[in-house]
This record gives C-alpha cells, structure tokens and sequence, in this order.
C-alpha cells in the first residue's frame, strides 16, 4: 500500500512538470522567491506523505500524521520555472477534503484540493 501510495505520489509529481500552463509565454523567474507548501486535511483525516519540489530539486516528508503540515520556508533561486507539491493522506469518510497550498512571497498563489476516504491533491506554481 505504502509503496502504490508513493508511486501514486511520484506520477502526480511528473505530471505537474508536463502539465499545460494558462500562460503560453512560462519565462524563469528573474529573482528569488520565498515558497512555503501547506496540506489541510478535514477533521478526522490524517495526512501520510507530502513531496514537494522546485523544477528538479525534489523533497519526500514521510511519515507524517495529524491533520496539517507545513514545509519549511524555501529560498528558490532565480531562474526556477515551476513549484509543485503532492500531499497523500487517508480520509475520516467519504466527505473527508484535502486541500494543498502554494505560497510564494507570503501571498497564496495556487491550491489544489481532493474529497474521499483516499486522499491525494497537488498544486503546481510556475514563475
């Protein structure tokens, strides 16, 4: 199970990279941005496995329980293209929700959000 969910994780995560974006003209950031990620699960919900990256340089927290997770603060350099974050976590019932978040620079830029007992969102930002 640990492993599909993982797997699961991985291929949303690649997704994310080849996925379309609103802008046709994506240019690099030409500064450094500060990006936090944060998961919140419904009440009940207990959330397993974040990964979260900026363009290659990927993070895996495992492990993890209880309804909220926050990463650390992440200084991205200039010439990053793409944020994204994939978060997996078990749901209470089947109303359970998942709802992940992209900060960039202390403002909300993008979220992405799942509902049922099997929870897995992602949200992808691109500078």
């Amino acid at each position: 199970m640990k492993f599909l969910r993982n797997a699961l994780l991985a291929l949303m995560l690649a997704s994310a990279f080849t996925g379309c974006s609103k802008d046709d003209d994506n240019k690099p950031a030409s500064k450094s941005h500060k990006v936090i990620f944060k998961a919140t699960a419904s009440t009940g919900s207990n959330i397993s496995v974040a990964v979260y990256a900026y363009d290659a340089n990927q993070t895996t927290a495992t492990s993890l329980t209880g309804t909220t997770w926050t990463s650390p603060e992440i200084t991205v350099p200039a010439g990053t293209v793409m944020a994204t974050a994939a978060v997996s976590a078990s749901g209470a019932n089947a109303s359970s929700s998942l709802k992940v978040q992209i900060y960039v620079d202390g403002e909300l830029k993008k979220e992405g959000t799942s509902t049922g007992q099997i929870l897995s969102a992602s949200v992808s930002y691109g500078f």
